[in-house]
């Protein structure tokens, strides 16, 4: 009798654990969503914003610039902070500065104000997502880290997605300004939360921070972000963007010299040797580029090289999240039966595929196969990432989680960023080649199958991974 009662007690106990953990990524993947939904929701706003503020349209393209800057400055501070202030602490802070900057844009009359709120809302975002992912990895149980990732990581499967068709709708029926308006409520209730429910967890002993090294490696990463989004928008000069983009280089060379001669850097490249964190950044990395590229691509080359309005080409291009919504549910069950290297295999190939079957797409045709094709992308992305963002800390002791979750999240933006600027430079030198202005159907041919070609090395990168890989966090047997 008293055995079945201490069972019942124990499992009661394991439910009620079971569903906080839950709960936290629930409110981790709240404020991820916010987060990457800001990154993109204004792409389609900045005609309405330089109407607003009397200014170029091209001129507020700083909008979206500024924001990637102050992620990519802060995301390698973040694991760093959350060590010595304790997560809940910084969250909570974060949370405050997103939103706090959100009614400042909103309220916004100048486009050099808005520019600096951006940056600042940037910060805010840098801290949010590392700092929320790190809380998850240290409270979940490694037998349910695979359901937890699949459902945290959604988000960042449909923010950049759902970002211009959401800022669309707000922007023609409402204004501009109530894409951050947008913010205020998700962001109270994620404070709320926060404070109710995330651990506040520090290091006992954290080392000396590394200001000398956040300044290196902020710095360089925000110079080769500029770089992307001047390039990805056809701004700047040659000179400029060549010289930034040396700049850049040389400051994270510098950085890494730096980091050589720390016992903690802010980003430790030694995590590289453990094989299954190198391989999820170096095959995440070939995916990562193509999903960087599509929010970017995919739109225009509807309204352009097929004749879609903007209203149609936002409904097509929702196919994408609608199959990703559609795949979690199955993702651990798949990862369980095959496991994380037969999947990451089958799967990089199949991205690569489906980029080029939407490369052969063109006006006449019906609409029907593109959407399938993009239902399909949005299936492969879910599995390709849920499995990317689990099996990266497979092999990671407790001691690194911090030090990991930061160097993962600083590539994850580097590649992203990346991808808007391979996908733009395709475009750019496609139209060149062939002594045109403008870019028709054929030069997004091109692009998606230069993007296609990317991502397709996904998959040989993944035969690097042991048979077993991952197994503890799968529940894959033999």
């Amino acid at each position: 009798m008293a055995v079945a009662s201490e069972r019942k007690n124990a499992s009661l106990a394991s439910m009620v654990s079971l569903s906080r953990t839950h709960l936290t990524a629930l409110i981790v993947a709240s404020m991820l969503f916010m987060e990457q939904l800001d990154g993109t929701i204004l792409s389609t706003a900045l005609p309405a914003i330089a109407n607003s503020l009397h200014v170029d349209t091209v001129a507020t393209s700083v909008a979206l610039t500024a924001y990637i800057v102050g992620l990519a400055i802060f995301i390698p501070a973040s694991g760093a902070l959350a060590d010595r202030l304790g997560s809940r602490t910084v969250l909570s802070g974060a949370i405050v500065m997103f939103v706090l900057c959100s009614v400042a844009c909103a309220s916004a009359h100048s486009l050099l104000f808005l520019a600096c709120m951006r940056t600042l809302q940037g910060i805010g975002g840098a801290l949010m997502v590392p700092v929320g992912r790190l809380v998850v990895l240290r409270s979940t149980p490694r037998e349910e880290l695979v359901r937890t990732m699949t459902w945290m990581m959604l988000p960042a499967t449909l923010g950049p997605l759902l970002g211009p068709v959401v800022g669309g709708f707000i922007t023609t029926y409402l204004s501009w300004r109530w894409n951050f308006y947008l913010n205020i409520p998700v962001g109270i209730v994620g404070l709320l939360l926060t404070r109710l429910f995330i651990p506040e967890v520090k290091a006992e002993h954290p080392p000396p921070f590394d200001l000398r090294g956040l300044v290196f490696a902020g710095g360089g990463l925000a110079i080769l972000s500029i770089v992307a989004e001047l390039f990805s928008h056809n701004q700047g000069t040659h000179t400029l963007l060549l010289a930034l983009l040396l700049i850049g280089c040389a400051l994270m060379g510098i950085y890494g010299l730096h980091a050589h001669s720390l016992a903690a850097p802010l980003l430790d490249f030694r995590l590289f040797k453990t094989s299954t964190f190198r391989i999820s950044v170096l095959g995440g990395a070939a995916s990562r580029i193509a999903v960087g590229a599509f929010p970017f691509l995919l739109p225009t080359f509807l309204q352009i090289g097929t004749g879609l309005t903007a209203a149609q080409s936002g409904m097509i291009t929702f196919c994408a999240p609608v199959g990703a919504i559609a795949m979690r549910p199955f993702v651990p069950a798949i990862l369980r039966k095959w496991g994380f290297r037969r999947v990451l295999i089958a799967n990089g190939f199949s991205a690569g595929l489906l980029a080029a079957l939407i490369a052969c797409y063109h006006a006449g045709q019906p609409l029907w196969p593109l959407t399938l094709i993009l239902l399909a992308a949005g299936m492969a992305q879910s599995i390709q990432f849920s499995a990317y963002n689990t099996i990266a800390y497979a092999d990671i002791s407790a001691t690194r989680m911090s030090a990991a979750t930061s160097l993962y999240a600083t590539m994850q933006q580097l590649m992203l960023s990346l991808g808007i600027c391979i996908a733009a430079g395709t475009l750019t030198f496609s139209c060149q080649f062939n002594a045109r202005t403008q870019p028709i159907a054929h030069d997004f041919m091109v692009a998606f199958l230069v993007v296609g070609f990317i991502s397709f090395l996904a998959a040989p990168i993944s035969t690097r991974l042991k048979p077993n890989a991952g197994a503890a966090l799968s529940g894959k047997k033999g």
